[in-house]
C-alpha cells in the first residue's frame, strides 16, 4: 500500500509543535504502514565524509562566483557556514561527526560542499531523501560516543539500522510530507522575525517552563510474570507493547497495577541504543490495562492535557540523552520528574493534542485501506 497524507497547515502558535510532529510521525509510520523493512545504512548508501575548508575561503552570501552552500558541524542556520565556488556532492544526507552536535542528520538538496566534520550518505541502493534523513535523525544521537569529544564516526553510522518503506514511491511521498513540514517551520520562523519574536526562545512569551513533577504525578508498575495468561482479561503494558504501539500483546488474569483512562505509560528501561526507552502510550479506557514493572504511570494534573503531555514526552531528546550507547538505560524517578520544558495554557495544549490525535486516527485509517 502506498501511504499518502497531505500535510494540513495548522496554525499553531509555537514552532515546537512542528518539530514534535516530525518526531511523532517518524515513530509511528513503521508500525502503521505496510511493507517496511529494517536495513543497515551501509546496505543503502555509500558512506563518506566532507573535506577541510577554511571559513575564510567562503562568502556569507550567495553570489555568481560563490553559488554553492557549505555545511559544517553547527546546527545554527541549518548548518550553513557560507558559500563556496566548488561543490562536492549533490542531493545527499549529511550528519555531524564531531562535537556537541554529533549525530544531527540533515538532507541536503542540490549541489553543496561540506566540511570534514560532516559525514555523507550518497545514494546507492536507495535514493537519499528527506524521509530517510528524518528516520536517521530520530535514532543517530543514540549511537554517539561520549568518551572525550562526542563522535559519530563513519563505521558506526554504517551499522545503524533503520526502518524504511520497501517501495521507492512511498519513500518519496513521505519525503515530500516532511519537506512540506520543514517549509512550514521556515515560514513560521520568518513570521516570528517579522513580528519581532525571538525565535531562539519561541515559547518564552506565552508558554511557561515547568518540571514534569509540577504538572503530573508518577508511579511505578509491578511484575506480572506469574500471572501471564493468553486468555486473561487485562493487557499487560510492558516495553514491547508500548514500543510497538500496542501491536505485541501479553494478557494477564490479574490487574496488579490498574491503569486509568488518560494515564500515560512511559518506558523506563532499555538496552543500549534501544528503541523503546522513553516511548509513551496513552490509556483511553478504564479496566483494560495493567502496568508492568520498569514502566511508569504518569497522571496529568487538571491543568495539563493528557494527549499533549503524551506527545511531548514521547522519545524526547532529554530522556534519550541518558542512553550512553554502552550500558542499559534505567531512568530514575528523579530523572523523569526533573524533565523540564515549556507548556502553553490548557486550551492551547488541547488544540495541539487534538491535532495529533486526529493525525493518529488518519494514519490508522490509511492502515485499514
Amino acid at each position: 500500500m502506498i501511504f499518502s497524507i497531505k500535510p494540513q497547515i495548522f496554525e499553531l502558535k509555537c514552532v515546537f509543535s512542528y518539530f514534535r510532529l516530525k518526531t511523532h510521525i517518524t515513530l509511528l509510520l513503521p508500525v502503521y504502514v505496510h511493507s517496511w523493512e529494517q536495513r543497515k545504512v551501509s546496505e543503502l548508501f555509500k558512506v563518506t565524509r566532507g573535506y577541510v575548508l577554511a571559513a575564510t575561503l567562503t562568502e556569507p552570501a550567495k553570489t555568481d562566483e560563490m553559488p554553492y552552500p557549505v555545511y559544517s558541524s553547527q546546527t545554527k542556520d541549518n548548518g550553513l557556514m557560507g558559500y563556496y565556488k566548488d561543490y562536492l556532492y549533490e542531493d545527499a544526507i549529511t550528519w555531524t561527526t564531531d562535537g556537541a552536535n554529533a549525530g544531527t542528520v540533515n538532507y541536503r538538496a542540490g549541489k553543496f560542499y561540506c566540511t570534514n566534520v560532516c559525514g555523507v550518505l550518497l545514494s546507492n541502493e536507495v535514493t537519499a531523501n528527506q524521509m530517510i534523513a528524518e528516520a536517521l535523525n530520530n535514532v543517530a544521537k543514540g549511537y554517539v560516543s561520549y568518551v572525550g569529544n562526542p563522535k559519530l564516526m563513519n563505521n558506526v553510522m554504517a551499522d545503524i539500522e533503520i526502518m524504511i518503506p520497501t517501495h521507492a514511491e512511498e519513500r518519496e511521498k513521505l519525503s515530500v510530507f516532511f519537506r512540506n513540514l520543514d517549509n512550514l517551520i521556515t515560514l513560521h520562523q520568518r513570521k516570528c522575525q517579522i513580528d519581532g519574536c525571538r525565535f531562539q526562545s519561541p515559547l518564552a512569551i506565552t508558554w511557561e517552563q515547568r518540571k514534569l513533577g509540577e504538572v503530573a504525578k508518577y508511579r511505578n508498575g509491578k511484575a506480572h510474570e506469574n500471572c501471564i495468561d493468553e486468555s486473561g482479561k487485562y493487557i499487560v503494558v510492558n516495553s514491547k507493547f508500548v514500543s510497538t504501539n500496542g501491536t505485541v500483546i501479553k494478557h494477564s488474569n490479574m490487574q496488579n497495577e490498574p491503569l486509568a483512562q488518560n494515564e500515560i505509560a512511559f518506558v523506563l528501561s532499555d538496552v543500549p541504543n534501544g528503541r523503546a526507552i522513553a516511548r509513551t502510550f496513552l490509556v483511553e479506557e478504564n479496566d483494560k490495562y495493567t502496568l508492568n514493572q520498569r514502566i511508569a504511570g504518569i497522571t496529568s494534573s487538571e491543568n495539563t492535557y493528557p494527549y499533549f503531555l503524551h506527545i511531548l514526552m514521547n522519545r524526547h531528546p532529554y530522556f534519550l540523552a541518558f542512553d550512553d550507547g554502552v550500558k542499559q538505560t534505567n531512568l530514575s524517578v528523579s530523572d523523569v520528574l526533573n524533565f523540564e520544558t515549556y507548556y502553553p495554557e490548557y486550551e492551547e495544549q488541547k488544540q495541539i493534542g487534538e491535532y495529533f490525535r486526529n493525525l493518529d486516527r488518519l494514519i490508522t485509517l490509511h492502515q485499514c485501506e
